[in-house]
């Protein structure tokens, strides 16, 4: 059995990485409206990600015999009227998400979870990538998308990112 704070904060994860592809949905959304469809694939794939941590938290939980408690996912509320916003607000978005990582990992240590922490520790790991790819992203857009071949050249980058499935496993 898991101490309640932890499960509660694990429960409360699943919501907020299915939160996170609904962003990342949207930002797709954004980007296939401007004609960028390589960016908009980028987010696509953050999005199957996203859920797919979400299924990733699920199945822990389930695995440690705990109840699975899904809760509302709030509808996106960035503001998007530039190229760079998704981007910035992806960034600032994926820090939250490190913070919030850090709070479960905190709690599963006052407690002495060494199984969650070890569970976690990939998702710390995932959260320096995301945070280091969505900075990436910024510095790209910064030298090269005010110059329609530099950003045609970056759309075809991004178009041509597949998805990978997290490596984690669990079974």
């Amino acid at each position: 059995m898991l101490n309640s704070k932890v499960a509660q904060l694990l429960n409360e994860q699943i919501t907020k990485e299915l939160y996170s592809a609904y962003l990342y949905l949207d930002f797709s959304v954004f980007y296939e409206a401007q004609g960028l469809d390589g960016y908009a694939n980028w987010y696509m794939i953050q999005a199957q990600e996203e859920r797919d941590h979400a299924m990733l938290f699920m199945k822990y939980l389930q695995m440690c015999g705990e109840k699975v408690s899904l809760g509302a996912i709030d509808k996106p509320d960035k503001v998007l009227n530039t190229l760079m916003d998704p981007l910035v607000a992806g960034l600032e978005h994926e820090q939250y998400v490190t913070s919030l990582i850090n709070d479960i990992y905190a709690a599963a240590y006052d407690v002495k979870d060494f199984r969650t922490m070890q569970f976690l520790d990939w998702f710390v790991k995932e959260q320096l990538e995301e945070e280091k790819n969505a900075d990436d992203l910024i510095k790209k857009m910064e030298l090269f998308g005010g110059d329609s071949k530099g950003l045609y050249s970056l759309d075809a980058e991004y178009a041509a990112r597949i998805y990978t499935a997290p490596s984690l496993v669990l079974d």
